[in-house]
């Protein structure tokens, strides 16, 4: 049948669909960050917070993160004549989230500010990193420093390169840029998370030692963002496994040998390039003490598992907000997805989650603003990466699920989302190694134990069933057989005990409620959408849904 001339090309309106989450301060709209960077102390900075906020809610930035992973890295490691190059090209998307982060001294601003609440303040700016993938140069350059101040010659030198809040793209000696990034380089195919098990090695030029010339040769099986600057790598040196740094370019201005020989092809964090790196009489300097590479990495280890943290917390975030807005404005069945009793149950479980995760973020990094919490930090980072890093995934399966179908197709963006969950609990020791590191902590430091729970301590007597989840869970130390095997078990009471604690001291009512019901007095199934009836489910989504 012919069509008929001039009638309409549509079959249909389009309708029932929520508009486009941009335009929003991504910051002004989070409560629980806004309340966290007051009461932890970073409140001086709000103003700066709040401009990277407004950026990253645009049209523009948003655009720049979808493209910036469409178009993965490309290793080029020859030119057209057949030199080796060693060189990686990023789509300039990657360029403008990079330059935001770094303009916005997400890698600097904690050095460069060096007073009360500076942590907190940069770990609110790290949680509004524009795009994941440029979160992995930008931790390790801001966790870099504390490292090199191990060898101060070498900190004199890098560190004021590396706290300029100026993104310089050019590949041309560090010397020559307006500001540099930091990388680095620990594992090998055979030890993973075994680094004493390395086997690169490092050759001592002109009697060596700390500060001292080397030349190194082995490979590294995972080295993130292959285009930075410069590079803490470990190599076993006469006394034993020690750190070094590892510049792209050697002092006298030639490319320093940094063969790349391939890009991993990744589950998510696509737009950020990480690889595999062969040294060959590569130029090094020792940083610390020979033999003590562990020791001296640890510092830069600690500050990126920080990181991890503020990553998961900040993609919980990310997951809640288009759950949110996407139940407020799409109808099923007669009324809104939000109006719906169990599809309330689901958002206010997302969103306590979600709360749980930034108040543990940002108290965490308060104790990397004081000395005196030393011993806080020395266990909290570890149960805090691994339980806030594990419950990310499912955080973003249930998020996307809301959408529906919807959710399911690429445009939408959750599926970027949640294939970038998984990696903040593998990335810096994945959950044994952390869960292990408790133990550690535990028996080389008995005072870390009575630090931590002094801590949980500031909420005793507000809420008898923390009170009791609390008690039982010291009670799980009196037993020391087979405390290996129940570590798991163990850090998980341990974080719900500090995010309870936390919750109850600082969250509304209906939120600090719904988190002890739910993970403490054990009213609630496995999945989210569980919290017990009675349950304000309205005021704790409206807390955290962004405005109409």
């Amino acid at each position: 049948m012919a069509t008929v001339q001039g009638a309409p090309s549509t079959t249909h309106e389009v309708f029932n669909q929520p508009p486009p989450l941009t335009g929003h301060n991504v910051f002004e709209a989070n409560r629980p960050l806004v309340e966290a960077l007051e009461r932890e102390g970073g409140g001086w900075a709000r103003e700066q917070v709040s401009a990277l906020g407004a950026r990253d809610g645009s049209a523009e930035v948003q655009e720049w993160a979808r493209l910036a992973n469409e178009n993965p890295p490309r290793l080029r490691t020859h030119d057209r004549y057949g030199n080796r190059i060693d060189e990686v090209e990023f789509h300039p998307a990657w360029h403008q989230l990079l330059g935001v982060a770094v303009e916005s001294e997400i890698p600097s601003f904690a050095w460069r500010h060096p007073e009360p609440g500076a942590h907190v303040a940069r770990a609110a700016l790290m949680m509004l990193c524009p795009e994941a993938g440029v979160g992995c140069p930008v931790s390790m350059t801001y966790a870099i420093v504390p490292a090199l101040r191990k060898q101060p010659e070498v900190a004199a030198e890098w560190e004021p390169r590396l706290t300029v809040p100026a993104y310089d793209r050019r590949f041309v000696p560090a010397a020559d840029k307006a500001g540099a990034l930091a990388g680095m380089g620990m594992t090998e195919k055979q030890g993973g998370s075994d680094v004493r098990a390395n086997t690169t090695t490092a050759r001592p030029l002109n009697g060596g030692g700390g500060g001292g010339e080397y030349e190194l040769t082995g490979h590294k099986w995972f080295c993130s963002a292959p285009m930075c600057d410069v590079f803490l790598m470990l190599a076993q040196a006469e006394g034993g496994l020690s750190c070094f740094l590892v510049p792209r370019f050697t002092p006298d201005g030639e490319r320093n040998v940094f063969r790349i020989q391939r890009l991993k092809d990744k589950l998510g964090n696509r737009s950020n390039a990480s690889s595999e790196v062969e040294l060959q009489g590569t130029w090094a300097r020792m940083v610390g003490e020979e033999g003590r590479g562990v020791p001296t990495i640890i510092e830069m280890v600690n500050h990126t598992r920080l990181d991890c943290v503020l990553g998961s917390a900040s993609g919980m975030r990310a997951a809640v907000e288009q759950a949110t807005w996407h139940a407020a404005h799409r109808s099923a069945f007669g009324r809104r997805l939000a109006e719906h009793p169990l599809m309330g149950n689901v958002l206010a479980d997302l969103c306590v989650e979600s709360e749980a995760a930034t108040v543990t973020a940002l108290r965490l990094a308060r104790a990397f603003d004081d000395p005196e919490q030393e011993l806080f930090k020395r266990i909290a980072t570890a149960v805090s990466k691994y339980w806030v890093c594990k419950r990310a995934p499912a955080v973003a399966g249930e998020a996307l699920e809301c959408l529906g179908g919807n959710g399911y197709v690429e445009e939408s963006g959750l599926p970027r989302l949640y294939r970038e969950m998984p990696l903040n609990s593998i990335w810096e020791g994945s959950g044994n190694v952390q869960c292990l590191d408790v133990l550690r902590a535990l028996a080389k430091s008995p005072e870390t134990f009575e630090a931590f729970f002094a801590e949980i301590a500031e909420a005793a007597g507000a809420d008898a069933r923390l009170d009791a989840f609390v008690a039982a869970t010291r009670d799980e130390f009196a037993d020391p057989d087979g405390m290996e095997s129940r570590a798991r078990r163990i850090v998980e009471r341990m974080a719900k005990c500090l995010q309870g604690s936390l919750l109850v001291r600082f969250a509304p009512p209906a939120v600090a409620d719904a988190y002890v019901a739910s993970r403490l007095a054990g009213d609630a199934g496995l999945a989210f959408g569980t919290l017990p009836a009675g349950t304000d489910f309205g005021a704790i989504v409206a807390r955290h849904s962004v405005a109409a």
